[in-house]
């Protein structure tokens, strides 16, 4: 494997083993973040990564767990509950990490205009955030078609922070993202924050090449300049466990054992979700 392994073993509260990790010298410091207990502790958690990677001057980042409870996996929930349960996660991190006056500075972008219509009524209701849409619903669209929303467009001047929610549903989603970044975010002071945005998708190849050469090709000219800043992953089965990050830590493969998670392996560049299943969990 080309990453960087570490070995060792370290704190008695977490049941972690934690290795000869030696962080390149930034603003913020490594810790041994233990896995969360409940969502509390998950978004206080996101809250603190997000602002030291903001510290170390990371303009795009993603945040990425599953909402149908912390040891679940992708489809164990109905896509529209999932959703919703994202939406109201996502009020919460935000009620956390952004200051009253920060607020109407901060613009929320939902996959498309219905959405931000039901956060409106619902979880965002009173809320002086921003909300916005990243595409429009067309005559075709259960053909995939979709009406593209030009971010130059959308975008004011008085925004400093852009956080796009669970852009995944639509295959032209994450590409507007791209565009916002590119527009935007790109040689400005702006952050901008993917949350649930299961880029695993596009690192793994789940949409051919062939068939979406745009959305694959932004495994060489979009992800690679993201800082997955806090980030869950879970494998059920004989070999089960869980890939977890909270910048600025390295990630860790974890099994849990009681009432504790076990540090398996960890290492300082990201493992593929094939890795850890064929290769990392099996030998442990």
């Amino acid at each position: 494997m080309a990453s960087t392994v570490l070995t060792g073993c370290l704190s008695e509260s977490t049941g972690y083993q934690v290795g000869n990790f030696a962080a390149k010298k930034c603003a913020s410091t490594e810790t041994n973040v233990p896995f969360p207990t409940d969502y509390t502790e998950l978004l206080e958690q996101a809250r603190v990564a997000v602002e030291l990677a903001m510290k170390d001057n990371r303009q795009l980042m993603e945040i990425e767990f599953p909402t149908a409870g912390l040891a679940s996996v992708p489809g164990d929930g109905e896509g529209g509950i999932e959703m919703t349960e994202s939406m109201q996660l996502i009020r919460e991190f935000c009620d956390r990490f952004i200051s009253s006056e920060k607020t109407t500075r901060t613009r929320i972008f939902f996959p498309e205009a219905s959405e931000v219509d039901f956060a409106r009524q619902s979880v965002f209701s009173g809320a002086s955030f921003k909300l916005d849409y990243l595409t429009k619903p067309s005559f075709f669209q259960d053909f995939g078609f979709v009406e593209k929303v030009k971010m130059s467009d959308r975008v004011k001047a008085g925004d400093e922070l852009f956080l796009v929610a669970y852009p995944y549903f639509n295959v032209n989603e994450m590409l507007v993202v791209e565009e916002l970044y590119k527009e935007a975010v790109l040689n400005t002071e702006r952050k901008l924050i993917i949350f649930n945005g299961e880029l695993d998708r596009i690192r793994s190849g789940y949409y051919p090449p062939f068939f979406y050469p745009k959305l694959a090709a932004l495994n060489k000219t979009f992800l690679p300049m993201m800082e997955t800043v806090y980030y869950i992953h879970n494998f059920k089965g004989r070999n089960g466990g869980t890939l977890f990050r909270c910048y600025p830590g390295p990630w860790k493969v974890l099994r849990r054992v009681g009432n504790k998670y076990i540090c398996l392996h960890q290492q300082v560049t990201m493992p593929s979700l094939k890795e850890v299943a064929l290769e990392i969990l099996p030998a442990n």
